[in-house]
C-alpha cells in the first residue's frame, strides 16, 4: 500500500494526576497549554509557523468551547493559525494525530500540533431532569401566586446531583457502563479475578520500575498550578498494589458477583499529551530531527457491549495489509481501560474461532507479554480519556528508542464499540 510517512518531530506529556474526589488544579486547556508550550520552546520555529492545532478532548469544560482554538491562542499561534477540536471518546488524542496525518498527507498542512487532553476531575455535576423542569416552571411564573404554586411542587430529592462523568461512561445505545462491557469480556474469555489482579499488580510494578529508571523523563513535562505547586510525576502509581491487596477490593459494576474492581480498572485521571507532526517538506525546511514516523493507521467498529476488543479489530487490518506477524512487532501499547479488557484482547488474537469469524483468518497468534506495556499502563498511570490515545503513541516511540528497537503498535479501545491503532517506527539518530 502507499502511505506517505508522517514524521513525529517531538512530543511531551504532563504527569497524569489521579482524581481524588475533588476538583483538580488544572483545566483540560491548562494541561494542554503547559504541555505544548514546553515542547514548542525546543523547536527552531515559533508557534506562528504551525499549519494548525488539533486537540482531542472528551470532556472540555463549558468555558473551553472549541478547546483546540483556546489552546492554540494560549500557546502563541496568533490569530491566523486555525485550530479545532475532535472527540472520539477514549481515542480523542489518537484522533487528533490521525486528523493531522490526513491533512499532512493531502498537502493542506506541513506542521501540526496534535494534542490529547482531559481534566476528568472537572467533569460537571448536573441537575436531574425533574429539577430542570421545575426551574423552567418557576422561572416562567409571572405572578407571586404562580411562583408560590411552583414552590409547593418542589421536592428536596430534585437537588440530588447527577454525576456527568458516570453518564459519560455509560453507553447510550446498549445502556451499560464501560465496566460492564469488561465484565462481558471476562465472561466471554473465562478471565478470572486472580488473572485481572495479577495483570494490574504488574502494571503498577512496571510503572514503578520505569519511574526508578527515569524511563518517562524524555516525555514528561512538569506542570505548575496557580498556587505555585509543582507536579512532576504521575501520582497514581502504587507500590502496595499487590495481588493480595487487590483481591480484597469489592466489585464496582456487577455487584456482588462481578470481578471488575477499582483496582483492576484504569484510574480516573487528569492529563495531557501532545505530538508535533511534520511532512517531509517541513523536516527539510526547518532541518528537523524526527524521532519517529507513523506508517499506518486504522479505525474499526464492533459490538458496543464488547468495546474492549477494539484494539484487536483495529490492529489486525494493519498487520494484514503490511504483511506483518506478531513477531515482526517489537513492542505493543494497548491502553489498559480494564485488566480484563486487555487480557481479552490477548486471548482474541489467539482464538481461532474469533479470528475466523471477524478477520477470515487463522488465529493471529500470541503476543509476548514482555513486549506489551513494558512500562505499565493506564491501570497504574491513569486514563485521562482524551489524552490516552496520544500518550500511548508517544510512549511507544520512546520505549522503542530506549531499547533500540524499530517497530511497534499502539492500540486503544473506544467506548461505543470502536478501536484505533497506529503503526509506529523509530528513526535512530
Amino acid at each position: 500500500m502507499s502511505f506517505k510517512p508522517v514524521y513525529i518531530v517531538d512530543g511531551s506529556r504532563t504527569p497524569f494526576l489521579k482524581v481524588r474526589n475533588k476538583r483538580g488544579p488544572f483545566s483540560a486547556a491548562d494541561l494542554a497549554v503547559q504541555c505544548a508550550r514546553a515542547m514548542m520552546l525546543r523547536q527552531p520555529f515559533a508557534a506562528t509557523e504551525l499549519s494548525e492545532v488539533i486537540v482531542g478532548c472528551a470532556a472540555p469544560s463549558p468555558d473551553e468551547t472549541n478547546i483546540g482554538r483556546v489552546v492554540g491562542l494560549r500557546i502563541g499561534t496568533g490569530d491566523k493559525v486555525p485550530a479545532w477540536t475532535v472527540m472520539r471518546n477514549c481515542a480523542s488524542g489518537m484522533q487528533a494525530i490521525d486528523s493531522a496525518i490526513n491533512n499532512i498527507q493531502n498537502g493542506r498542512a506541513n506542521l501540526v500540533l496534535a494534542v490529547g487532553t482531559d481534566a476528568l476531575s472537572r467533569a460537571p455535576l448536573l441537575f436531574k431532569d425533574e429539577m430542570v423542569d421545575w426551574l423552567s416552571t418557576f422561572n416562567g411564573a409571572r405572578s407571586f401566586g404562580q411562583k408560590l404554586t411552583a414552590l409547593k411542587k418542589f421536592k428536596l430529592n430534585y437537588l440530588g446531583p447527577v454525576i456527568g462523568l458516570l453518564k459519560g461512561l455509560t453507553d447510550p445505545v446498549v445502556g451499560i457502563s464501560m465496566g460492564q462491557t469488561a465484565e462481558n469480556l471476562a465472561y466471554k474469555f473465562n478471565i478470572t479475578r486472580t488473572e485481572m489482579d495479577s495483570f494490574s499488580a504488574r502494571s503498577h510494578a512496571r510503572s514503578i520500575a520505569a519511574q526508578n529508571q527515569h524511563a518517562f523523563k524524555a516525555e514528561l513535562t512538569p506542570v505548575i498550578d496557580a498556587k505555585g505547586a509543582l507536579y512532576a510525576e504521575d501520582d497514581g502509581v502504587r507500590a502496595d498494589s499487590t495481588v493480595d491487596k487487590l483481591a480484597k477490593l469489592k466489585p464496582v459494576f456487577d455487584r456482588p458477583s462481578g470481578n471488575i474492581t477499582a483496582g483492576n480498572s484504569s484510574q480516573v485521571t487528569d492529563g495531557a499529551a501532545c505530538l508535533l507532526l511534520a511532512s517531509e517538506e517541513a523536516v527539510k525546511q526547518w532541518n528537523l530531527k524526527p524521532i519517529g514516523k507513523i506508517t499506518d493507521t486504522q479505525w474499526a467498529g464492533l459490538d458496543p457491549s464488547e468495546m474492549g476488543l477494539g484494539p484487536v479489530h483495529a490492529s489486525v487490518p494493519i498487520m494484514q495489509r503490511n504483511n506483518l506477524s506478531l513477531d515482526d512487532l517489537d513492542l505493543w501499547e494497548i491502553n489498559e481501560a480494564f485488566a480484563a479488557q486487555t487480557i481479552a484482547c490477548l486471548r482474541a488474537f489467539n482464538d481461532e474461532q474469533y479470528c475466523q469469524e471477524h478477520f477470515q483468518s487463522p488465529a493471529i497468534g500470541t503476543i509476548d507479554e514482555n513486549k506489551l506495556n513494558v512500562d505499565g499502563g493506564a491501570i497504574a498511570l491513569g486514563h485521562p480519556v482524551g489524552a490516552s490515545g496520544a500518550r500511548i503513541v508517544l510512549h511507544l516511540l520512546h520505549a522503542l528508542k530506549q531499547r533500540q528497537l524499530q517497530r511497534g503498535m499502539a492500540a486503544i479501545c473506544i467506548g461505543g464499540g470502536q478501536g484505533g491503532a497506529m503503526l509506529i517506527e523509530t528513526i535512530q539518530e
